[in-house]
């Protein structure tokens, strides 16, 4: 059996409750992706996978099916800590190549430093694969250039989910969901 997504959308929630699991499902739930059962896969963003809306793959989902995603999650019980969760995506040139798929959990990163890293990430996987050479060191604004020239990525993103901890467990999760 040949399990190819070829659809995927991106989504993100944030939960708070009383007790840790609880926060995870509303987390889930606030992301759309609560009535399935969530099976974590790795990084790979298959050729030829099309990246849909969330509103348009939340559509899709049935209750009970088994959904496999790449998933970030972070949650804690401090409070005044900053969590973060995101996904970040690297998409080839060529369709018929793969991408890649990055999960970053956090503490104390903002939306902007916690997103960028996961693209950072899922963009420099991407680049080794492809050849591209590039310092590692470099800041991710300038590895983006470097992508850029090399005309082999042809875009990258995030989704990213934060929150600040006020009283109770508190859950991020961002996930990018594949649909068969």
């Amino acid at each position: 059996m040949n399990f190819l997504p070829k659809k995927m959308f991106f989504t993100n929630g944030v939960g708070t409750h009383k007790e840790q699991l609880r926060s995870f499902e509303l987390a889930l739930r606030d992301a759309g992706i609560e009535k399935c059962n969530l099976v974590h896969v790795s990084s790979i963003l298959p050729p030829n996978c099309k990246i849909i809306s969330r509103s348009e793959g939340v559509k899709l989902l049935i209750p009970g099916q088994i959904a496999f995603c790449v998933l970030a999650q972070a949650r804690s019980n401090e409070p005044s800590r900053l969590i973060a969760s995101s996904i970040g995506c690297a998409v080839p040139k060529d369709e018929n190549r793969y991408g890649y798929l990055s999960e970053h959990h956090a503490f104390g990163e903002t939306e902007k430093v916690a997103g960028d890293y996961a693209e950072d990430l899922a963009a420099a996987m991407l680049a080794s694969t492809l050849g591209v050479e590039f310092d590692e060191d470099k800041n991710w604004d300038e590895k983006k250039e470097v992508f850029k020239i090399s005309n082999q990525i042809v875009h990258t993103t995030n989704v990213t989910q934060t929150c600040v901890i006020k009283k109770g467990w508190s859950t991020v999760v961002s996930a990018g969901v594949f649909i068969f």
